[in-house]
């Protein structure tokens, strides 16, 4: 599917040229110069008949003379900076008075881009004619390009919401049976009970990767908000620890909580940063410290370390989207992307660092956020 518009040289929509004067030899004269097909002139013998054009059709440039009865060029031009259909239509002056730098000086402080004395010599005109049209019909090309790529930006986001939305239900069903044929299976069947538990891992791994792509779509789409309410970030963390303990082994999992961890916050995605961290945790190291630190009156800190070392290159594109595996697994590196997005939801800010053998990741939230809601994407 060509998403793209076609070239503005085949497009069948003309570029308006507004054109004003209060002479009708002058308005005669400037139609046979610059009609042509693709333009359409819209001709003025007045301000007032020009403001009136100018509410009804969008204009790629203004040939304004001074001189006019009633509402004169430089009132005319004024005004149509005070208007937000017309405040960015180029403006070119012509005057058949005499040279005067004053009052050229007044023009261009109204806004125009050129002030010619009249008479113009027709290919001057002509040639700043094109250069103008030229200029208007890459705008809206570039306009239109924009605006096909931002439609299918918010096509695919939203077809990666539907997709792993419908995919929940399947992994949800392979997980029941899983579950409903560990308990028929006979306790002596050690092969299959195996098999089962490699089948559960896998489905209980791409359920992970359903929920990321899902929250991914949302932050992407500005989808995602949060839910805030009075919480207890060491309560929140010591419910994923005790749930990494049973998975991987308590002896794996330290846990240290010290001070008033109390905030305001979203306990489903905070419980989403401390699960994703201590996971990150013990798949890159053998074990995982976690700290929670609500010392501070203004912010809690929750801290997660592991040994190991991350490439200093690396660390700067770490909380990108799909660029943060630094270690040989089957995730979509989407992770840490996501807890930075939550916390950043928050109003709060993560980063990481080696330090004595350590990767240390450290997210700061402030107890109250100014405007908890929708992630940054």
């Amino acid at each position: 599917m060509n998403l793209l518009p076609p070239d503005p040289a085949q497009s069948q929509t003309p570029v308006n040229l507004l054109i004003v004067d209060d002479v009708p030899q002058n308005l005669v004269a400037m139609q046979a110069l610059l009609q042509r097909e693709g333009v359409n002139l819209l001709l003025a013998g007045s301000g007032a008949q020009a403001l009136e054009l100018l509410l009804e059709h969008e204009v790629a440039l203004a040939l304004l003379d001074v001189h006019m009865p009633e509402i004169d060029g430089f009132t005319l031009a004024e005004l149509m900076r005070g208007s937000h259909r017309s405040r960015d239509v180029p403006i070119i002056f012509l005057t058949a008075s005499p040279d005067d730098p004053v009052r050229a000086f007044k023009g261009y402080e109204t806004g125009a881009v050129d002030f010619l004395h009249k008479p113009v010599a027709p290919q001057v005109i002509l040639s700043k004619v094109n250069v103008f049209i030229e200029l208007y019909q890459q705008r809206q090309l570039l306009k239109a390009r924009n605006e096909a790529l931002e439609r299918s930006l918010k096509l695919n986001e939203t077809m990666a919401a539907v997709l792993t939305h419908d995919l929940r239900t399947p992994l949800s069903a392979i997980l029941l049976c899983a579950d409903k044929l560990a308990l028929e299976l006979p306790g002596d069947n050690a092969g299959a009970q195996q098999t089962l538990k490699y089948l559960e891992a896998s489905t209980l791994r791409m359920a992970r990767m359903v929920e990321q792509l899902l929250d991914f779509s949302r932050i992407r789409s500005g989808g995602l908000r949060l839910q805030a309410s009075a919480c207890d970030l060491a309560e929140v963390t010591r419910a994923v620890v005790a749930e990494a303990g049973s998975a991987h082994g308590h002896a794996r999992v330290h846990l240290d909580m010290q001070g008033d961890t109390r905030l305001q916050g979203d306990l489903d995605r905070l419980g989403q940063v401390a699960a994703n961290l201590v996971g990150n945790a013990l798949t890159h190291g053998s074990e995982a410290r976690v700290e929670v630190d609500g010392r501070d009156p203004r912010s809690v800190l929750l801290r997660v370390s592991n040994a190991g070392r991350i490439d200093d290159a690396l660390l700067p594109r770490l909380f990108e989207p799909f660029k943060a595996s630094f270690h040989p697994s089957n995730g979509l590196g989407l992770g840490l992307y996501i807890v930075d997005q939550f916390v950043r939801a928050h109003g709060g800010r993560i980063g990481a660092r080696n330090e004595a053998g350590q990767v240390v990741f450290e997210a700061t939230l402030p107890r109250r956020s100014e405007s908890p809601g929708t992630a940054a994407s």
